[in-house]
This record gives C-alpha cells, structure tokens and sequence, in this order.
C-alpha cells in the first residue's frame, strides 16, 4: 500500500477515535436525559416503560446463568415469586407505613431470594444439561401449586397489597424510577463481576465444566455464586413489580413460568446470549414488539408472540450480538485485516 496513503487512513483514523468519545458522552448525557424525562413526557407509556426496565432486568440475570454459565435456567422466577410474597408480607404485617415497609420488604425480598438459592443451589445445580433446565422448569411450577394452596399468602385467590399514598400519577413515576435505577444497578454489577475472575470462571464452566475442575476451579461453588446473583436482584424486582402491579397472582404473576419464565430465555437469545449488552438489545426489542401486538391484534397477540419466538429461535440462533460479530469477521477476512 502507498505510504502516503497508509500515513492518511492512520490519521483519519485517529481523528475519527478521538472525536468518538465526546460524542459518545454527548449521547450519553442525551439517553439519560430522555429517560429521566420521560414519564414527564409521555405519561401515557410510564408503566409500560417500567416494565421495559423489568424485562431488561430479567434478561440480564438470566443470562449469567444461561449464557455466561451455559446453564439453562427455567426456574428464576422463582427468586422473582419469593421476593414479591416477602415483601407483601413485610408490608401487610410489620407495620410500618408505605414507604418504610416497602424498603424493609425490598430488603427482605434481597435476602430471602438469595437464602432460597442457597437452599436449592447445591441439589439443582448438581445437574447439568437437559436435566437441569427441566429440573428448574418443574421448580417454577412446584413453587407456583405451593403459592396456589397457602392460604397465608392468599392462596390462589392472591394477595392485595396496600394502596400507594400519592396522587395516581406520581405511582407510576415512583416505580418508573425505582425499576430504572434496579436494572441500571444490576447491568453494572453484572459489568464489574465479567471483568473479574468470576466471569472467566463461569466461560470456563460453559466451555468445559469438566477441564475447569481438573484444573481446580471449585465449579459448585461458583455455579451457586451466580444463582445468588441472580436472585439478589430478582427478589427486589418481584418486590416492587407486586406494588406496581398491586395485586400479586401465584401464576399469573409471581410465578409465571409461562410468561415471565420463558421470555427471559427470549429475550437473552434474541440479543446474543454471553454478552453484555445482548440481553439489554433483545429485550428491548421483544417488548417493543409485544406491546405492538398486544395493540394491534387483540385476540391473536399470544399467537403472533409464539410465531416470535419460533423465528427468534430458528433465524437468530447466536442474537443479534452474534450475527453483528460473524458479519464483522467476514468482512474482516474479506479486507485481509486480522479478526479482533
């Protein structure tokens, strides 16, 4: 190649690296503006949007299980159905008013998700495979028949919670924030622990459980690790998602295996499963897409939702991550340049 040529792609290079940064920061600012702006805005979508924030929540745990790990999970709702009944439980019996029930309940619902993956981490993930994913399926539904027949909690004529004491409007924006604000910390936490030793260790398991154990890494206890990471922030989800709902259902909506259950594996498959910003794509994406449905064809939204999910699994088998990352190779390749 012409040196002079060479020097001039070098240089364009640069500028255009240097320039990116405040541009990204500018887009940044720009993102965070617009979230926080808007249930001011639109007010009309603030619920929707906060369960948004939810499905972003949901992809992302589960994916530190199922694409992180290579461990299929069906049953993480089960973190989210304790957390909401704890919470309820909390504020119904404490006492303590609205506001400082709800963040003993939360609290609480942290903990009691995380002592529950405790509990069942050692005998559930003993399993690997097919065994695993339908161990934890029957999990979920055994949790839900329990919730069903517990007349402490309800049973299945379900659990009301009590009223929110501001004006109707400023609900929806409470919750709006307070679901933003969990999903914001769970992607950074999720951040900080890929970047340490724990991410290369749950690769390491994905990749070959067995060479990691002969090479010493203590695979159970880090398989348990990360179910509690994934129920310290489910628990708090199922919390504030049963006040903002108001109404907490044993199978409708703490353990919905059906819905919630199934979509989060969706939405981290259709974004790219084992990255970081995958789970975030895909789940945007597939409530954009189910809020559409839900407008637009009544009566027939869960079949279009189900012919969603059987295109999402047979087009998208490696997410849009994937898809983006094998398109860069092949170009890549075709300029003659090493693949990063």
């Amino acid at each position: 190649m012409n040196p002079k040529l060479r020097a001039r792609r070098r240089l364009t290079s640069d500028v255009s690296i240097t320039s990116a940064a405040p541009l990204s920061g500018l887009a940044l600012c720009a993102g965070g503006l617009g979230v926080a702006m808007l249930p001011w805005l639109f007010a009309g979508i603030t619920t929707q949007a906060t369960f948004l924030w939810l499905m972003v929540l949901f992809a992302l745990t589960w994916d530190v299980t199922g694409g992180q790990m290579g461990y299929n999970s069906f049953g993480n709702i089960v973190f989210f159905g304790v957390g909401a009944y704890v919470c309820a439980i909390a504020q119904r019996d404490f006492g303590l008013g609205y506001f400082p029930g709800l963040a003993a309940g939360t609290g609480l619902a942290a903990l009691a998700a995380v002592g529950m993956a405790l509990v069942l981490g050692p005998a559930m993930l003993a399993l690997r495979g097919h065994y695993f994913a339908i161990g934890t399926l029957g999990l979920g539904i055994a949790f839900a028949d329990a919730a069903a027949g517990w007349d402490f909690i309800g049973a299945g004529s379900g659990m009301a919670l009590p009223l929110f004491p501001g004006a109707p409007g400023s609900r929806q924006h409470f919750f709006y924030y307070a679901m933003f604000v969990l999903a914001t910390a769970t992607l950074l936490t999720l951040r900080w622990l890929y970047a340490r030793p724990f991410g290369l260790a749950l690769n390491a398991i994905r990749d070959d459980e067995d060479k990691a154990e002969a090479l010493g890494l203590h695979t159970t206890r880090y398989k348990i690790l990360a179910w509690c990471v994934c129920a310290l922030f489910l628990g708090p989800a199922g919390a504030l998602t049963g006040n903002l709902v108001g109404f907490i259902d044993p199978r409708d909506l703490a353990f919905s295996g059906a819905t919630f259950g199934v979509w989060m594996v969706v939405m981290a498959i259709l974004g790219g499963k084992g990255t970081l910003w995958g789970p975030v794509i895909g789940a945007a994406i597939f409530h954009l897409t189910q809020e559409l449905f839900w407008t637009y064809l009544l009566n027939w939204q869960r079949v279009a939702l189900g012919v969603l999910i059987m295109v999402i699994a047979v087009m998208f088998p490696t997410g849009i991550m994937g898809w983006l990352r094998q398109r860069g190779a092949r170009r890549s390749s075709a300029a003659g340049s090493p693949v990063p």
